[in-house]
């Protein structure tokens, strides 16, 4: 019989490697495109993670996660743009949106099963698109460019508060870090807690569930809610990474149907499945972008 101890302690030691193997990822890659890479297979890290809290624990497939990570990406951008908000600022108003927004509009949702509910989600997405499309006071499918920050001598200049970086992409390669490491804390605290316990009792048997008095409707919008929020914090980052958003960017269908991937690919309802798919799908969806020349 194996002894505890030793196991931990392995288990900590290879944390403690991916650790600094990611640490120092930026020191050691010579090559801006490798650093981009690593950045998309962090966000989207992060992306399938989150909607894998709702899609994956719960099982409530959603291809409308899109839609969270427009709002993140429009809330901050748009008090950056008229109100000089930081981002920082800007990504913690955005997740309270996308979960505001994500508890009123999934709670008839819920009511539908199976492809319906499916089915759903990919309208509000749709619908979201247009209406952002349309709307002139987030000029609509012109876009909105962020302006960077420019020092006394009037050239670009860098700024952790305004998270623009203009000599490096590091930093912006530490900041997703950082969300990812969040967004996999929190779906291991789910995993262990009650919630978790009560998702996956949803997941098997809905009606099995609710006959043992798990308030069924209660921990779908927490799940939602949580799952919207986190992704919101990656639309913010997007956007101060590309320094542009429009629509058809953030809100498209096919980023709901790549994030609902990457956490298939990899496996549904572990932790450790969407970190696999992003590492596996991305760098190949990159590769094949840039040597195709397609869109991505």
């Amino acid at each position: 019989m194996t002894r505890p101890a030793p196991v931990r302690l392995r288990r900590w030691l290879a944390l403690a490697g991916v650790a600094l193997v990611l640490g120092l990822f930026p020191i050691v890659v010579d090559g801006g495109s490798w650093l981009n890479v690593a950045i998309l297979v962090l966000l989207y890290a992060g992306l399938a993670q989150a909607w894998n809290i709702l899609g994956g624990f719960a099982g409530q497939v959603s291809l409308g996660n899109a839609a969270f990570f427009g709002i993140g990406a429009y809330t901050s951008t748009v008090l950056l743009d008229r109100w000089q908000i930081s981002p920082w600022l800007g990504m913690v108003a955005g997740a309270a949106v996308a979960a505001l927004f994500a508890v009123v509009v999934f709670f008839p949702f819920f009511r539908l099963g199976g492809h319906y509910f499916a089915i759903a989600t990919i309208a509000l997405g749709e619908i979201l698109l247009i209406v952002f499309t349309n709307w002139e006071f987030v000029r609509g499918a012109r876009g909105i460019t962020v302006d960077f920050i420019r020092g006394p001598d009037r050239r670009p200049a860098s700024s952790w508060w305004m998270l623009q970086f203009n000599d490096t992409r590091a930093p912006y390669y530490y900041v997703v870090l950082g969300l990812a490491v969040l967004a996999v804390a929190a779906a291991v605290v789910i995993d262990r807690a009650k919630l978790g316990y009560y998702l996956r009792a949803i997941k098997n048997d809905q009606q099995a569930a609710r006959s043992l008095g798990v308030p069924v409707l209660r921990y779908k919008l927490i799940a939602v809610a949580i799952s919207a929020a986190l992704t919101a914090l990656f639309g913010t980052f997007y956007a101060q990474y590309l320094l542009f958003i429009d629509p058809d960017t953030t809100m498209r269908l096919e980023l709901s149907v790549l994030i609902a991937l990457v956490a298939i690919l990899g496996g549904v309802g572990t932790v450790v499945g969407p970190l696999l798919g992003a590492v596996v799908l991305i760098p190949l969806a990159e590769v094949s972008r840039s040597q195709l020349g397609g869109s991505g």
